[in-house]
């Protein structure tokens, strides 16, 4: 994906989604970020503060946070993985909340062995309470070139993007079905890149080879789109058949059918 000089200033967009022309404000990774303290010799920052690069090796992950919280907004980011052997690698960019009863929505990169297929995990959290989990293999290869990863949370739903197509979507049922869904906490953004090889790839089965570390995350293009809309604007039928295909030919695990009725009755009403 070519970079656009339109995702490094102030511009007017389509908010897909909401359908409404808003401003995105592009993210200074030198002045609107707080680095780690755990992995801080891990992360390098473009000198005009565009780009950064977040790394894991034996010693140490990294990661960062923006210092501001954002209540309802579209976060868009390029990511590029780390390329080849990657198994036991976790990759992420998610919003969070703090405390124990946290709101927190997640994408998270599994990595594999080469030439498998790299795992997006997705998940929800809301008053602390998960079991939102839907899981997919990628239909590409997230390491040759920037991807853009967006999520869009809004008082209706959540959207899970990739290149500007949905892939996901979570609906607010706290009206309908009494169901916690995210509409009070103000969250930041968060991304690193950590070990998980007791988990992430086979069930922890496949293990983190150093003799490729570093594992490099890059990171370019963070923008925040503030949601500025009361009325909500449905999906289109093309975004509809695009999540429709990729749940059916990419999607490994589903929550819907992992838990009991009563603990995921969402998963009985129509999403659109």
């Amino acid at each position: 994906m070519s970079s656009s000089s339109s995702l490094r200033a102030v511009a007017a967009l389509l908010f897909i989604c909401n359908c409404l022309v808003a401003v995105s404000i592009a993210t200074d990774f030198v002045k609107d970020v707080d680095i780690d303290e755990w992995g801080k010799e891990h992360v390098k920052v473009s000198e005009d503060g565009a780009s950064l690069s977040l790394s894991l090796d034996k010693d140490s992950g990294s990661g960062f946070q923006t210092k501001e919280e954002y209540l309802f907004s579209r976060f868009d980011v390029e990511l590029k993985l780390s390329p080849g052997y990657s198994a036991g690698v976790v990759t992420t960019f998610y919003l969070s909340s703090l405390g124990t009863k946290h709101d927190e929505i997640d994408f998270e990169f599994l990595g594999n062995v080469t030439g498998e297929p790299i795992t997006l995990h997705t998940n929800i959290y809301s008053q602390g309470e998960g079991r939102k989990e839907k899981t997919y293999n990628l239909w590409y290869d997230p390491s040759e070139e920037y991807h853009l990863y967006s999520v869009v949370w809004n008082p209706e739903r959540i959207v899970f993007m990739v290149d500007d197509k949905p892939i996901r979507v979570h609906n607010n049922h706290e009206k309908d079905l009494n169901l916690p869904y995210p509409t009070k906490q103000p969250m930041r953004v968060y991304a690193s890149i950590w070990n998980g090889d007791d988990w992430a790839t086979k069930g922890g089965s496949l293990k983190i080879n150093w003799q490729y570390a570093p594992y490099i995350a890059h990171y370019r293009n963070l923008n925040i789109t503030e949601y500025e809309q009361e009325e909500d604007h449905p999906l289109t039928q093309e975004d509809k058949a695009y999540i429709e295909m990729v749940e059916e030919e990419h999607m490994i695990y589903n929550y819907c059918d992992a838990y009991e009725k009563e603990l995921v009755r969402e998963c009985d009403v129509p999403i659109y």
